[in-house]
This record gives C-alpha cells, structure tokens and sequence, in this order.
C-alpha cells in the first residue's frame, strides 16, 4: 500500500479527474442521442402514423446493422420518445437532463405523476450526485410527498429567515437502515444514526454537514448537550436536532429553543444565518404542532421518524388530503370575508 503523501497521488488526481469529465461527456451525448431519438419517433409517430410494428422493425434494424449496438429496443425507443414529449417544452432543464444518467431519467419518469415532482427529483439527483440505487431508495421512500408535507407546515419563523429553507427538511425521516427494535431507548436512537451517519446524511438530504453528537454548549457555568449538531452548506447555518422516542409535546420545545439560543449567542459566527433546529420525534399530532409552533420564536422543524418505510402511495394520500383542506380552508375564509 502506498504511502498517502506520495507525490505521484497528484498524478492520479489528475486521471481521475480527467475519466470523470470524459464520463460526464459522454453520458450528455448520449442523453442528447436519446432525445434526437426520441423526437424523430414522436415526429413520425404524429405525421406519418408510426406505430409498434415500425417502431419494433426500426430496433431490429439498427440491430441487424450493428450488433454491437446495446439499448436501442424498440421498449427504449418508446422511452425516448416519452423521454423527449416529456421534456420538449421545458428549456430551464435542459442542461440539468444531460447531468443524469439515463437510468435515472427512467427512474424519475416512471415514478412521477406531475411535472412538479419529476423537476424535484432532477434537481435531487444533480445536486447529491446520486447512484441510481440510492435514488431508486429515495423515491420508494416518498422524499417528494415527505419534502412537500414540509414545505407547507414550516413554521412563522422559519419563513421569516434570510435563508430559503424550501426542500431542505422533511415532514418525517425514514429511519428503516437502522433496524432499532421497537422499545429502543433515545440513546440507542442516536448510536444508531451516528454509526449509519452516511445512510442518515443521504436521508437528510444534499448540503448536511456532521459536525458531532452530544455538542457542548456552555451556558452561565452550567454545560448543556445538543444531541446531534449539523452545518448546511446552502442554508450557512447550523442544525441542531433533538431527539425523542415519545409523541410529541409541546414542552418539548423550550429545551431546543435553549439549545438554538446558546449556539446563535456564542458559535455562530458573524456571516453565518441564524440556527435552526429540528425535532425528530417518533409521533406529532399535526394540530398540536401548529399551536405550539404559533407562538415560538425559534425556528424549528417537528419531524417524526419512521423506523419502516411508509409505502410511497400512502405518503402521496396523505400529501392529496392536506393540499384538499388547505384549498377547503382557503374557501372558507373566503365565505367568511
């Protein structure tokens, strides 16, 4: 094994780099390749009635002519032809379409009912440079429905911050790699998540920085212990999360806004943005939530955490339900004025 400070590990930066552009290259020609593909067939399919059977002899041609050819089925014609009336009309995307691997754009089309959730999950996969299977993962666990869920509970203070705090935090967290029993203890909750801290850090999501457990904050002489402390890049902040086995209570919320005090008043440095924390509780009442959040001043996520993944259809009712009372709400007080 060679040493790591040997000057020769500069040359092989300098490889890696290189396969990795070369990589890029090539994958964003041939999501171009596809989309031309695709738009050929979707133009022959309108005006000159292609269907299957000249869509299946056109891959058994390009077959015939060279076999060397792999993923010209007329099933993958058919996909870029999807592919490309998918996206044709959509022009801000299209320099992020040539950063996924065509894998993941079949991941991402089969799986999203709106273009609001196919661009969430474009955007996802860019920035978190994701593998296909760790997208497959996030998509079974119904980021999207979950990331939305949050989205529209943020509290008062944490739409007020300078920081754009849209997409970061989830309404729950699924929590499956950890494989706790179900009478687990808080502290055996954040051994887990420490040592599955790459599998925790992929479900937090793209700009999560660790930066420990059991964080120290002194306060008047008195020392105080954050459970699990992060810096987000994009947000510049720190994010401190509490933990509780338990459902969730409203006094539960003084301790982490201690906690957030502490670290606004002697960590955060001067271009930082003020903290944030978050609660990861294992049940909140959605309405208990909402009064107790009203008056806070602090800015704070209440999260549950899933020790199973919650299958993705039932996330998706749960995100229908809330969007229908909320247009059911917004009615309402429109009566009432």
């Amino acid at each position: 094994m060679k040493p790591q400070h040997s000057p020769f590990n500069e040359i092989l930066t300098l490889i890696h780099s290189a396969k990795q552009k070369a990589f890029a290259q090539v994958n964003s020609t041939l999501i171009e390749l596809y989309s031309n593909i695709g738009q050929y067939i979707s133009t022959k399919t309108t005006k000159e009635n292609w269907g299957k059977s000249v869509v299946n002899e056109l891959a058994e041609y390009i077959k015939a002519q060279d076999p060397t050819l792999k993923g010209f089925s007329d099933k993958n014609l058919w996909r870029m032809k999807q592919f490309y009336e998918i996206y044709k009309d959509n022009k801000k995307l299209s320099a992020l379409l040539r950063e996924l691997n065509w894998t993941n754009h079949l991941l991402i089309i089969s799986a999203s009912k709106s273009e609001e959730e196919r661009e969430f999950y474009l955007l996802l996969a860019s920035q978190a440079k994701y593998s296909s299977r760790e997208l497959e993962r996030q998509i079974k666990s119904g980021i999207f429905e979950r990331t939305m869920l949050a989205n529209e509970k943020l509290s008062p203070m944490l739409r007020e911050l300078p920081q754009d705090t849209k997409n970061v935090f989830r309404d729950s967290y699924a929590l499956d790699f950890l494989n706790l029993p179900s009478n687990h203890k808080e502290k055996e909750l954040q051994k887990a998540l420490v040592s599955s801290l790459k599998d925790f850090i992929l479900e937090l999501g793209y700009g999560f920085a660790f930066m420990g457990q059991e964080h120290r904050v002194q306060v008047g002489e008195e020392d105080f212990y954050i459970d699990l402390l992060f810096y987000h890049r994009d947000l510049k902040c720190l994010v401190a999360f509490e933990l509780k086995i338990g459902n969730f209570k409203p006094s539960d919320l003084g301790q982490l806004e201690f906690y957030l005090e502490a670290l606004d008043r002697d960590v955060k440095r001067d271009d930082e943005n003020p903290s944030i924390g978050v609660l990861l509780c294992r049940k909140k009442n959605d309405e208990v939530v909402k009064y107790a959040l009203s008056r806070s001043l602090s800015p704070t996520v209440i999260s549950e955490y899933e020790t199973k993944l919650i299958p993705k259809e039932l996330l998706r009712q749960k995100l229908n339900e809330f969007y229908e009372a909320y247009d059911l709400s917004e009615d309402k007080i429109g009566e009432d004025n």
